[in-house]
Parts: C-alpha cells; structure tokens; sequence
C-alpha cells in the first residue's frame, strides 16, 4: 500500500482535519499522481455535512484534481511519467452497460465510482483530492495541457464539465439567447463557455453588486432577479436558461423567462426537492432538464477546448488548513469564483 495524508471530515458536520490512510498500489493499468491542486466544489460541504445522506466517513473530499505523473502501470499506454493529468467526479464504472459503452459513464447503470465517498471495485472507501497522492486506472484519468495555469484548471474537472456537457448535448450556441442562474463556480463558467461559442448571454442574479463581473466575463445582459420589473421585462426572452443554483429556490420565478420551446437545464442540487407548476410548462410548451457532470471522451474534449481557446476558471488559491474558513465562506458566496488548494501546502 501507498501511504497517503490528507484532510478528512471524521464524522457527518465536523470540522475537516488532518488525516492518514493508505492508497493502493500502482496495477498494470494504474497511474500515480503527485497532487498539485484540487477545487473546492461546494457539493464536497454537501457531502461532509452528509446534507444528501449516504456519505461514507472517514471522507476526504475534492473531485477536482490536478497533478503530476509520478508512476505508471507495466500496461498503461496513454500516460508517462512526469505528464500533467486531471482526475473529476468518477474514477470507475461498470465499463459494460450501454452507458459505459457511449462515453456516458456519468450515467452507469451501476452508478460510477465516485471519486470520494463510494466504494471501488474491491470494497474500499474512496479518498479525493484533499490529499497528497492519488492512484487511478488510466482510462478514468485526463490529459491536461502544460500551456495553462494549472491552479485555474482544476475546477474545469466539476464546474467545467458541468457546464460544459448541456451546452454541448442542447447545442447552445451562437443564434441562442441564453440565461445563466447564478454567478458562482458553475455558472461563471457557464458564461465563459457561452460567450465564446456566440451565444448572447444573461446572467441571472440575486446580487446587484455582480453585474460588473458578469460584464467583465463577456455576459451582454444582467437581470436582478429579486426586482420583479426586471423579471416581468425579461419574460419570453431567452431560448434556454442554465440553472446551477445548489441553494434552495424557486423554479417557477425562472420559467416565465423561457420562449415557447424553451429548454431551462438544472445542474444544482438543492438540499430539497424544489416544489415545480405544471402552468409554466404546459402554457408555452417550455421543458425542464437535468444535466450531470460528462463522460470521460467529453471530459478531455472540454479540456482540450479549454486549452485552445485560453479559458480557466477565476481561482482564489489557499493554503490546505485554511479549508474549514473557505468552506464557511462558500456558503456565504464570498469567492470568485472557485476556492483551489495548492497541495504543496499540505
């Protein structure tokens, strides 16, 4: 076994502490990686506050990995020694249901395994980014380019993808009028993905004191959701709207804004089952849709795109024992727009 260190919530709403525990070794198909940073996604709160249920202690979150090669199985052939890799929200599946078989892996018919908080193959607990040293199989594992800042990559393995996948599966782009629900982690990646792909954008917000932001990252139109003249202005406006709220809130206040046809894609997870009116659907023919991270062809397409066209997430890097603050202020919404801890500081 690898010896490992870390940063673990003991038991559901503790504070995160240091903690040791042991990786597998390296197999045939496995890549080690010395890890550099890793985001800090506001579902790893959820999950070491076990606010979904089901979350598997010790748990040492982060599902938004960067670092480097450090060793690499007899069989692997994708990476080498001293490459830059990535790991995200799943680190297995089932390979063979039909899911697996289409680069949908997000989707196994088994549930993927998690990168944190699942059990693998051999019945172990899963450990995340929050860590010094991962190792993982090959194929669930990206390549991630140098030319990059690495710490504004990170976020790019959750929030990016996130975004990134109903964008690509609704083919939103330029001729769409897009909204934006939020203007946090996910959702300034949403406008950044957006924007260059021409669509016209509007972001979404509680927050006045966001417009300049969102203008500064390319969004043509801001909406304050609270003022109803702004909302009742916007109506029948927009083709699709991406919602990536995790905080509890109304669907129906959103709906109105859609034009017949349209499409508003949810990528939060609120702690509780929203309440949703049949009226604002059925009245302009307007859906409601769900969209879960992306497959791992999908993945490395994001990063690649991301490469060429220079875009990463806006960090705020912090040191490992500043986690249980960070965590505080996440839920404040008191960063922009993602938290990334350099590991060197661990």
């Amino acid at each position: 076994m690898i010896a490992a260190k870390g940063y673990a919530a003991i038991k559901a709403k503790d504070p995160l502490e240091p903690f040791k525990f042991d990786r597998r070794e390296v197999g045939p198909h496995d890549v080690q990686i010395e890890i550099l940073f890793s985001g800090v996604c506001h579902s790893d709160i959820h999950q070491a506050r076990d606010e979904w249920g089901g979350a598997i202690f010790p748990l040492v979150p982060g599902h938004e990995i960067v670092g480097k090669v450090v060793k690499v199985g007899d069989h692997v052939t994708k990476f080498r020694v001293g490459d830059i890799a990535g790991v995200g929200v799943f680190v297995d599946s089932c390979r063979h249901c039909e899911y697996c078989k289409e680069g949908l892996e997000q989707y196994c018919n088994d549930s993927p395994v998690f990168t944190y908080s699942s059990y693998d193959k051999d019945g172990n607990i899963t450990y995340g980014g929050y860590s010094n040293t991962l190792v993982t199989d090959e194929k669930y594992t990206l390549h991630v380019s140098e030319k990059l800042p690495l710490a504004g990559v990170a976020p790019l393995l959750c929030a990016g993808i996130t975004t990134w996948s109903p964008i690509q599966n609704w083919q939103m782009g330029k001729g769409h009028k897009v909204g934006v629900v939020g203007l946090g982690g996910l959702g300034h990646m949403a406008v950044k993905f957006l924007v260059s792909k021409g669509a016209e954008v509007t972001v979404l917000s509680t927050s006045p004191s966001k417009k300049a932001d969102a203008e500064r990252l390319g969004a043509h139109h801001f909406l304050v959701t609270k003022d109803p003249d702004q909302m009742k202005a916007g109506e029948r406006s927009l083709d699709f709207i991406i919602n990536t709220v995790s905080a509890q809130h109304e669907y129906n206040d959103y709906l109105p804004l859609l034009r017949v046809n349209g499409t508003m894609v949810l990528v939060g997870i609120p702690p509780q089952e929203p309440s949703l009116g049949a009226v604002n659907l059925i009245s302009k023919r307007r859906s409601i849709a769900g969209s879960m991270i992306g497959g791992i062809k999908e993945t490395q397409e994001m990063l690649d795109y991301c490469a060429e066209h220079n875009i990463v997430s806006d960090v705020e890097v912090i040191r490992m024992d500043y986690i249980n603050e960070a965590f505080e202020r996440v839920l404040k919404s008191d960063v922009r727009y993602r938290f990334v801890i350099d590991m060197a500081t661990l």
